[in-house]
């Protein structure tokens, strides 16, 4: 508005609020692109398998595979299916940290 009565151009309201809306849109849109592009890319985890945990992991997938008949290894030294009768059991072999 203080730009139009430099320029002694005649502004209403309207048009004032109108300006300062595109306005606050144009700065909206700018914090938006500059958050967008900002996204770090992610590295692919280089994950480091004790010898413990494949041993352990291959000993209970072992057992489970003679002594039940559907034995599934759904993520390698990590989870194992189990099917018994019509119930599914997951088992989850986690590492835990040293704390």
């Amino acid at each position: 508005m203080r730009d139009a009565e430099k320029e002694n151009e005649p502004l209403t309201r309207e048009d004032a609020e109108e300006v300062a809306r595109m306005e606050l849109k144009a700065k909206k849109i700018k914090r938006y692109e500059g958050t967008k592009q900002k996204k770090k890319q992610n590295k692919p985890k280089n994950v480091k398998i004790s010898d413990e945990k494949q041993e352990l992991f291959a000993k209970m997938y072992d057992f489970l595979h003679e002594n039940y008949e559907n034995v599934e290894i759904i993520n390698e030294n990590k989870l194992i299916l189990v099917k018994i009768n019509d119930k599914n059991f997951k088992i989850d072999l986690i590492q835990m940290r040293k704390g």
